[in-house]
């Protein structure tokens, strides 16, 4: 059980030391991964960027995620998307397409995205669940040339872990036995509010 985000980001940080001055970047999923991305970067000795992915949700079931997509349009999707109407998915998609341009507008303003071709990237969120948004900013990784993908999370499922090893991260970071995992990230934590924009924008000035 974690008591925050921090406390999950030192404890991540704590495990990721080997990467301490190390030619890498932390990629954080906002809004919840920023927090814990920003612990690892300043204990690291890192530059923290984000990586934007959207979920797509279930037309009936918002919560369930069909497919994950990025600002680019690139989108992993799952089989049950195949029930779904074609036309309501590629709509709802290019919604979340807009969606992921305007946060990284907003979480960025003027700079621009960090390089990471021949680096190590460290991609990091708060927990994960189904993996579809994991398995997205790792594929990102790969297709922008960073030598070596790393995601660090305190939770996950066992066949998530395998899953994102199986879409190309060299290393899966996870703070809990995987085995553990109690169904939703959130039962992890004493502490589990929403991370604003506003705190996002904060943390990513800050280091």
């Amino acid at each position: 059980m974690f008591t925050d985000r921090k406390d999950a980001g030192r404890q991540l940080a704590e495990n990721l030391s080997a990467y301490r001055g190390q030619d890498a970047v932390v990629l954080a999923l906002p809004r919840g991964g920023v927090v814990p991305g920003h612990e690892i970067a300043e204990a690291l000795g890192l530059p923290l960027d984000i990586v934007v992915v959207r979920k797509v949700g279930h037309p009936d079931n918002p919560e369930y995620a069909l497919c994950a997509v990025d600002e680019t349009g690139t989108r992993l999707c799952n089989e049950a998307a195949a029930a779904v109407d074609e036309a309501w998915l590629a709509e709802e998609t290019e919604r979340q397409v807009q969606e992921a341009k305007r946060r990284i507008a907003v979480y960025r303003g003027n700079r621009e995205p960090m390089k990471i071709a021949g680096k190590t990237a460290l991609i990091v969120d708060d927990g994960i669940a189904t993996g579809l948004s994991m398995r997205l900013a790792v594929h990102s990784a790969r297709a922008q040339g960073a030598k070596r993908v790393v995601v660090a999370v305190p939770v996950a499922p066992p066949e998530s872990v395998r899953e994102l090893l199986a879409e190309g991260a060299d290393d899966v970071v996870v703070l809990l036995p995987p085995e553990e995992f109690l169904g939703a990230v959130g039962a992890h934590y004493i502490r589990f509010e929403q991370v604003e924009d506003s705190e996002v924008i904060r943390l990513l000035r800050t280091v």
